[in-house]
């Protein structure tokens, strides 16, 4: 050792040295990110190999650092955190936040360690076990293995751990990190991209500097190996091969997939094959898994996974964009966190993720309503639900001809529909729950070649980005927008004007929707810890938003409160949208009480007839 102690070769891995290696790990790819990054030519010359590897090893030990924490919060002081916690943790973090193909077979490196250690520390035989699970599981996640690439020096590396003669676990691991190296230096002759550009396999030099950590810790010593550089290598020294963008897929997509099985997985695996490569669908080995391929129809691809189970953690990302920019939008990805962020990739849905979550409070920012709506004093009713207070406005485009634009709406109960309807959209309702499939089948059945969607808090903001990119074709604008309840949703189609073009019409109705807050009374159906105190079977909940923010045992109490925190910050319009169980008079109850306390609001109730929600309560 170079501080002059002597370094005691263990004779396996806890928890803790597990770490230690992590983190070896990490800084060795950090080292080595560059020249990983110049080696990739394949399956695609976008240089980010050596970036993803590292964005998916520190997701791993992000995972694995907060299992310790979390692990140490109920554990007796002092007992340590086995290497399956550890291990497993890691396979879990590296799946979730996997980038690229190298960064996904990574994480079965990972998963191969975490199922070998199930029963104790990493020894040498269970390193053996290991590497030879991880060569299965890679291969197996694989459409169509590719020979020369890290599957094939992964598949040395665990044949070299196998035949080593010495058990201890030092030996194991110098025995699977030079087969590996060896290995390495064939890939050019075994794959002819490679042996042309005079590089190696980027994703196998990566997994190399993974087993050289491994060597690190175990032995105390890192063995040493050459830089490679490319156009020096299979005999091309000196030669600058120029890169060659060929025909072909035009998308790397990505996502994460759980509330699935292997058989789904199978077909999902299968699906993706026919519509690109470099498909490679792995699991954690505790239900999420992570897809990837290379594909010319994005939509499709994220489609696939619609029906498999479902999505999360989006990504797509065009090699032409790649091309242009680098690899400078990976490093910026990965520096911060090595987590995968899903910045760009939304892009494609018409659809920002942050847009679609923001179900805030907003005041009103004193956007017009143009509603054409019959009062009787301060309180419009509308018990009929077909004769909706709203103005549905056709129009004509730029060029004086009636705009092809649809606006498809999530409803809830028959008379929220007939609302919607009456208002011009073209309603997806029901009473249980809207799944994306559902929405994707809505959206393509219109024949617009503009559709604005308004989902009204049926689907979370991960499902909606997969059903807009699923939807948007060469034939078809979607445009999703961040409407978080069904009175939102009518602000929004309230100042829907097709006589303005797409994106205006959008950005005008997300404006109202926004500029509308929003809330609910319920009854509670159980006991349950609220963040203002803990409710009993029975009782009212006042929300605004997803928050409870009232507590009260008498339901209409708790209504009365809710419109008074609501009204605080002032308004010039309430709407309520009277649910199927809502009791008798309420309505009346609640409108008496706006116009009797807060002078100079107008009131309009509708009968909407959705489940759950007692009332829904707009103030514009």
């Amino acid at each position: 050792m170079s501080d002059g102690r002597t370094f005691v070769r263990p004779s396996a891995l806890d928890g803790t040295a597990l770490l230690r290696w992590g983190r070896v790990c990490l800084a060795g790819l950090e080292r080595r990110r560059e020249e990983i990054n110049a080696l990739n030519v394949f399956p695609i010359a976008d240089s980010d190999t050596g970036t993803n590897m590292l964005a998916t090893m520190r997701a791993a030990m992000q995972a694995a650092d907060a299992a310790v924490v979390s692990a140490h919060s109920y554990r007796a002081p002092g007992s340590a955190v086995s290497a399956h916690d550890v291990a497993a943790a890691m396979a879990r973090g590296a799946t979730l936040g996997a980038r690229g193909n190298s960064g996904i077979i990574l994480s079965q490196v990972l998963r191969g360690i975490a199922e070998a250690v199930h029963g104790g520390p990493l020894t040498g035989r269970t390193l053996r076990e290991a590497l030879a699970r991880a060569s299965a599981l890679v291969r197996e996640g694989l459409s169509v293995p590719v020979e020369g690439t890290i599957l094939t020096v992964l598949d040395c590396a665990a044949g070299c751990a196998a035949s080593c003669s010495n058990p201890a676990l030092a030996e194991v691991a110098v025995a699977a990190a030079d087969g590996a190296a060896e290995a390495l230096g064939a890939t050019p002759s075994q794959l002819g991209v490679l042996r042309e550009a005079g590089v190696v396999d980027a994703g196998a030099r990566g997994l190399v500097v993974l087993l050289d950590s491994l060597v690190s810790v175990t032995l105390g010593e890192t063995p040493a190996r050459p830089e490679y550089v490319r156009g020096e290598i299979g005999g091309l020294s000196g030669v600058d091969v120029p890169d060659v963008a060929e025909p072909g897929p035009h998308f790397e997509v990505m996502y994460v997939l759980t509330e699935t099985d292997e058989r789904q997985v199978v077909r999902l695996r299968a699906a993706l094959a026919e519509l690109g490569d470099s498909v490679v669908v792995v699991g954690d080995g505790g239900g999420s898994w992570s897809a990837h391929v290379h594909c010319a129809d994005a939509g499709a691809a994220v489609e696939a996974g619609l029906v498999a189970g479902t999505l999360s953690a989006i990504r797509i990302e065009s090699f032409a964009i790649t091309a242009q920019v680098g690899h400078t939008h990976a490093d910026i990805a990965a520096g911060v966190d090595g987590v995968a962020h899903a910045v760009a990739p939304v892009a494609h849905a018409g659809l920002v993720a942050d847009t679609v979550g923001n179900r805030g409070v907003v005041p009103d920012g004193g956007v017009a309503r143009d509603r054409a709506v019959a009062r009787d004093g301060a309180v419009v009713r509308d018990d009929g639900a077909r004769h909706a207070a709203i103005d549905a406005r056709g129009g004509l485009n730029a060029r004086g001809e009636p705009a092809d634009r649809g606006v498809l709406a999530v409803a809830a109960g028959a008379g929220a529909a007939a609302l919607f309807e009456a208002a011009g959209a073209v309603v997806l309702g029901g009473d249980g729950p809207v799944t994306s499939a559902a929405l994707l089948a809505a959206i393509r059945r219109l024949p617009n070649r503009e559709v604005l969607v308004l989902p009204n808090g049926a689907l979370p903001a991960h499902e909606l980005v997969a059903v807009g990119v699923a939807a948007r074709d060469a034939h078809r604008d979607v445009l999703l927008l961040p409407s978080g309840s069904m009175v939102q949703g009518l602000a929004a189609l309230a100042v829907h004007d097709r006589g303005r073009i797409a994106v205006d019409d959008a950005f005008a109705m997300s404006e109202a929707a926004a500029a509308t807050r929003w809330g609910s009374l319920r009854a509670a159906t159980g006991r349950a810890l609220t963040m203002v105190g803990t409710c009993e079977s029975g009782d009212g909940l006042g929300l605004v938003g997803h928050d409870v923010v009232v507590i009260d045992r008498d339901v209409r109490t708790a209504g009365l409160t809710l419109l008074d925190r609501m009204l605080g910050f002032g308004g010039d319009l309430v709407t309520l949208l009277m649910g199927r169980s809502a009791p008798a008079g309420l309505a009346d109850e609640l409108a008496a009480h706006i116009v009797e306390g807060f002078p100079g609001i107008e009131v309009t109730v509708y009968s909407g007839g959705q489940q759950g929600d007692l009332v829904q309560i707009g103030v514009e």
